[in-house]
């Protein structure tokens, strides 16, 4: 079976009204990045598809000290956003351009591993997640947005809307293992932010992405740096911590057990990064 209709609604309202019509029959699309290459090629052979272009859920404004991101904001739209400059770095080593000029940061979300390095970059950041249905609008913490595997909280019967994003003063370090230089899915990815108190770490944030079945954070290597200076020996720590929490798979690009081993490896890095602008007093 081949898709027989595709919706493509004017407005939110609209698009709520029809997947409250069709329900689970109904394959909801962002920028169909992920979706149309399984299509095409007969891996998934939905019979309804709704495209959320038109909805009007693209922009990008800023409310007090929280930034609210249209799920359907492109990935380009992020790589030049100068208020959170981690969202920003994720977003510009996330495929290829032209990937990023379909990509939506609301699709990336619901990419599945070892995709979604907008999203790890954003669970460090303490994102939001706000999600509309009949009922009304909500806001979810994107750490419990997932529930599993390609499975949320969202209910059957709502979208998301936005992603809310806090804007504060700390730092931040992005990186990824791959491959390749760019273009190229993770073997593992790392977030971190954190404010700083002199040399000391304070509200330490550390996601890692393609580790486990959705982005996580690692609470122990949090906590292996909470408060401390990020000496070698703090470092070394943390990254063992990571390599403990992390929840890998074995796929075309790693095995299980690289992965692993790659994740204490880049949460070392991630941390130097940190101290190292210290240093310098970045």
């Amino acid at each position: 079976m081949t898709v027989s209709t595709y919706f493509q609604p004017d407005s939110l309202p609209e698009a709520l009204a029809l997947l409250g019509e069709h329900g689970p029959d109904l394959l909801v699309i962002a920028g169909g990045t992920v979706a149309m290459p399984l299509i095409n090629e007969g891996i998934s052979l939905p019979a309804k598809v709704m495209g959320l272009r038109r909805v009007g859920l693209g922009g990008i404004e800023q409310r007090g000290d929280r930034l609210a991101i249209g799920a359907m904001a492109t990935l380009t739209a992020l790589t030049t956003l100068q208020e959170v400059p981690l969202l920003a770095e994720a977003a510009r080593h996330t495929a290829s351009w032209a990937v990023r000029n379909m990509g939506t940061v609301g699709g990336n979300l619901f990419t599945p591993p070892p995709g979604g390095d907008v999203a790890t970059a954003l669970l460090a950041l303490d994102a939001q997640v706000e999600l509309v249905g009949p009922a009304g609008a909500r806001l979810l913490p994107l750490s419990g947005f997932w529930t599993g595997f390609m499975t949320t909280a969202a209910g059957p019967d709502e979208l998301v809307a936005r992603i809310v994003v806090p804007v504060a003063p700390g730092r931040h370090a992005f990186v990824k293992l791959g491959r390749k230089a760019a273009n190229t899915p993770a073997v593992v990815t790392v977030a971190v932010r954190a404010a700083m108190d002199g040399e000391a770490v304070r509200d330490v944030r550390i996601a890692l992405g393609a580790a486990g079945p959705h982005p996580l954070r690692s609470a122990g290597a949090e906590a292996a740096v909470e408060g401390r200076a990020l000496t070698p020996e703090v470092i070394a720590s943390a990254a063992g911590a990571a390599a403990e929490d992390a929840q890998p798979f074995s796929d075309q690009v790693a095995s299980t057990w690289y992965r692993r081993r790659m994740v204490g490896v880049m949460v070392g890095r991630a941390l130097a990064q940190l101290a190292s602008a210290e240093q310098r007093g970045a």
